[in-house]
């Protein structure tokens, strides 16, 4: 890369360089992790040498984190898809139900943005159309980090949630339903071409917070790609044209994967996870009453404490996902 010559084909060099970023992004965190191991090392001979005893609770502690990064990078070694090391899009939608289901993704809204607190994550809000009495209609979340695709893609698909309901003056018990989709952002290399004929945009005031000169003027964009039939709106910035190009940035994303899908048809996962994603096929359930639990109905995955996954607690259900589509992978 430091060769004279090298970004006189740009593309070529783009795109060496984007290799070059995901093998440090591999092999970076385990060397830093072998350096913490033989600091504790030399750690654990200081101990032992002086007899120091206040020692213990320091060593203790640096392996307690040293294993925690140790899971986590195990983790991270099962995303070896070319987009894994990706930002990406996390798209929630409501299911039938109206209050009860808006509210519903709103609260996996919440878990989301939790979980991404609990990576240090950066999020960036695309489009958020909040629901007539409470909760959200959809909401579109721009996801950055390393590998926040690789560990989303895990949530695509139906979730359901069982629960009494704040609602309903009879405190009858309700089942309602929202669906994840999570979306790669695409680099500029990977080519997705967009014909102007295919798209229509349509402005429209944004419906959100975000000062007067938002909502009073027609700056939030639609657009809608006719051959396929998808839509995406953006309403963040106050600027019309820096929507249209979020808003075409996020169109890019769902083509992608939606050609990666069709290409992929064949494959059994690929398959299974068209079906999760079905109304009525849930691929999560969340049962606050008559009993607490949240289990995962692809990997049998179960967890009790419901208030620590709504908290962003999600960790098993992905690293189990992860496990399983290796295994079927290999199989």
């Amino acid at each position: 890369m430091v060769e004279s010559g090298f970004w006189d084909e740009p593309q070529k060099a783009q795109q060496i360089s984007q290799k070059v970023n995901q093998l440090k992004l591999s092999i970076e965190p385990w060397e830093k992790l072998i350096a913490k191991l033989n600091d504790i090392k030399e750690l654990i001979e200081l101990a032992a040498d002086s007899a120091d005893s206040s020692l213990e609770s320091d060593i203790t502690k640096e392996i307690d984190m040293l294993e925690k990064e140790y899971e986590k990078l195990e983790i991270q070694s099962l995303l070896k898809e070319e987009m894994d090391p990706n930002n990406c899009f996390l798209y929630i939608h409501p299911g039938a139900g109206g209050t009860e289901s808006c509210d519903w993704a709103n609260m996996l809204f919440r878990m989301y943005m939790r979980w991404v607190e609990r990576e240090e994550f950066e999020t960036e809000i695309i489009d958020q159309q909040p629901g007539e009495e409470a909760g959200l209609k959809s909401v579109t979340i721009l996801v950055k980090g390393p590998y926040a695709y690789g560990y989303l893609k895990s949530e695509i698909g139906v979730h359901r949630l069982v629960r009494i309901s704040p609602f309903d003056a009879n405190k009858r018990r309700h089942t309602s339903f929202a669906s994840v989709f999570v979306y790669p952002e695409i680099d500029d290399s990977i080519e997705i071409n967009i014909n102007e004929a295919d798209i229509r945009v349509d402005a429209f005031r944004a419906s959100g917070a975000g000062g007067q000169h938002v909502n009073k003027t027609s700056s939030a964009i639609r657009i809608t790609h006719i051959p396929t039939g998808i839509v995406v709106n953006c309403q963040n910035e106050r600027s019309q044209h820096k929507n249209r190009a979020t808003a075409l940035k996020v169109l890019r994303a769902r083509l992608y994967e939606k050609e990666r899908e069709e290409q992929e048809a064949e494959k059994d996962i690929i398959n299974s996870s068209k079906k999760d994603i079905s109304w009525g096929n849930q691929i999560r359930s969340y049962v606050f009453q008559p009993y607490c639990l949240v289990k995962d109905h692809r990997t049998g995955v179960e967890i009790g404490n419901v208030q620590a996954v709504m908290d962003g607690d999600i960790e098993p259900f992905m690293e189990a996902y992860l496990k399983r589509n290796i295994s079927l992978g290999n199989s």
